[in-house]
């Protein structure tokens, strides 16, 4: 009998290892930016973590130096855990190499893969001269690349099934300037100005009020649903009600064809509301309307538009030196 338990907006960590059978480097903490349950290879995600403290991040290096031993690792290891609040959850534990191996290596300027399969011949660490973890004095964020505009009416909505086709990196001195780099990159373009529509789970109604901040001090018009709406009334920003689909004409997804909306923050969660709110995501892809589905992601966006200004061109010699 298997017995399933669901953390309800955990933060999901990746952490990648290696071993020589006695001594464990740390190759890399990754902080998810979207929340647990998207798959990891469609999850953003930040090295070193942006929001999570130095107390947890110990916290999940003990606990992946003492896996890695437990299990006689000699090679690589990678960790997925899921934090709420002040707990770390084991999600997985994978004694093999990690899709996101390429970018640690790439963010830290660290070959692990090569560390590693050194290793496995059995030179030591110390050898090699890998006994510390490198945290870079930057940001490194890797965002998924979709392939969702090369089948039109297919549903973007994410999920644990993964569906992404690539991925790209951004690196920048803040989070923010990071995370719009990585959208650049990826093709997705985060508006100046305009119009943001915003609907979300009643239970995040009280959390949406400092996304509408964000959206209200860079100058976007806001509007909502009923329920958004009266959040974002109660937090004292100027907002529009507009109608949901199903109660009449005109409705959001009027607005996002007739190329009112520029932004969207849509976050759904049981299956009624997912259905009901693919025709909004649909338009948008469409209508290449930025959007986000969940309240992490938006906030990166609204902290990338935050620090838009002259972007920094990086070359990775440079920041590989900043890093030993």
């Amino acid at each position: 009998m298997l017995l399933d338990r669901f953390l309800n907006d955990a933060i999901e960590v990746d952490v990648d290892a290696l071993s020589d059978g006695k001594e464990v480097l740390i190759g890399g903490i990754m902080e998810h930016i979207e929340q647990a349950g998207v798959h990891s290879g469609d999850s953003a995600c930040s090295l070193p973590p942006y929001s999570l403290s130095k107390a947890l991040q110990d916290e999940m290096r003990r606990q992946t130096v003492a896996m890695a031993r437990a299990l006689n690792v000699v090679g690589l290891m990678n960790v997925q855990f899921a934090i709420k609040g002040d707990d770390v959850y084991v999600l997985e534990v994978n004694p093999r190499a990690s899709r996101t191996v390429p970018f640690v290596s790439k963010a830290s300027g660290r070959p692990l893969a090569k560390i590693a399969a050194r290793c496995m011949t059995g030179r030591s660490l110390k050898e090699q001269g890998a006994e510390h973890e490198v945290v870079p004095p930057y940001y490194a964020v890797k965002e998924a690349v979709f392939p969702f505009r090369k089948f039109p009416g297919v549903d973007p909505q994410l999920g644990p099934e993964m569906k992404s086709t690539g991925e790209v990196m951004g690196v920048a001195e803040t989070f923010g300037e990071a995370f719009l780099k990585a959208q650049y990159a990826a093709s997705v373009k985060l508006p100046k100005r305009g119009t943001a529509f915003i609907s979300v789970r009643n239970h995040e109604h009280p959390d949406v009020a400092q996304i509408a901040r964000y959206l209200n001090d860079l100058g976007f018009k806001m509007i909502a649903t009923k329920g958004t709406a009266a959040s974002i009334e109660a937090a004292g920003l100027p907002v529009t009600r507009v109608n949901k689909v199903a109660e009449g004409r005109p409705h959001i997804v009027d607005m996002i064809k007739n190329h009112e909306v520029q932004f969207i923050v849509n976050v759904v969660e049981d299956k009624r509301a997912i259905k009901d709110s693919a025709s909004i995501r649909t338009a948008a892809l469409a209508h290449n309307v930025t959007y986000y589905t969940t309240l992490a992601g938006a906030e990166a966006a609204c902290l990338g538009m935050k620090d838009r200004g002259d972007i920094t061109v990086h070359d990775l010699q440079s920041l590989h030196q900043r890093s030993r």
